[in-house]
């Protein structure tokens, strides 16, 4: 670079002797301005881009979770409709189970990990709920799609009496406790 910066500081006059033309400046300008104009055309057809597909995504997952709303809505009132006793022996169950976590509920506050665990189980157990629900509309009068259902409900309690078991004898041995085992 030394070299260069030298020749410029040598040459200075004979190099501003050279002044470019109007025209010259004037076709860089527009080149530079259909340049700008084609950057701003692509950027704000790509802005138009993901403003539609955002739209139609939006759209999309506010239809989908309204469907669902609606599906499970229709299983609910079929079901009234075709077995009362089987939504009556529903809510005892959801009663049950209810019950039974408003018990363990200040037990599982101390033990955040098993309460999580307990949360994947019943989601597990509800999504499997949701299946037979559907299959209970197909077969409203299969007694084991009736027992199915019930016997997910008898599983959840079971998973809550058995939890509130070892919670509670964890409690009275503090010894277990301290060691974080249950």
């Amino acid at each position: 670079m030394d070299k260069l910066e030298e020749y410029i500081r040598k040459n200075r006059e004979e190099l501003d002797k050279n002044i470019p033309s109007p025209d010259l400046w004037n076709g860089i300008s527009k080149d530079l301005h259909r340049r700008r104009l084609t950057k701003i055309k692509w950027l704000s057809a790509a802005a138009m881009i993901v403003v539609i597909f955002s739209t139609a995504a939006l759209f999309y997952v506010g239809e989908n979770s309204r469907n669902n709303i609606l599906r499970s809505r229709d299983i609910n009132a079929f079901m009234i409709k075709a077995n009362p006793q089987l939504v009556e022996t529903e809510v005892y169950y959801n009663n049950l189970v209810n019950n039974l976590y408003s018990e363990a509920s200040p037990l599982l506050s101390r033990h955040p990990d098993l309460k999580n665990e307990l949360f994947n189980d019943f989601s597990q157990i509800d999504s499997i709920c949701a299946d037979i629900k559907k299959d209970l509309k197909d077969n409203v009068d299969n007694q084991e799609v009736i027992e199915a259902l019930i016997n997910n409900y008898r599983i959840k309690i079971q998973i809550l009496e058995d939890m509130l078991v070892v919670l509670k004898q964890n409690e009275n041995n503090p010894q277990k406790s301290n060691s974080h085992e249950l």
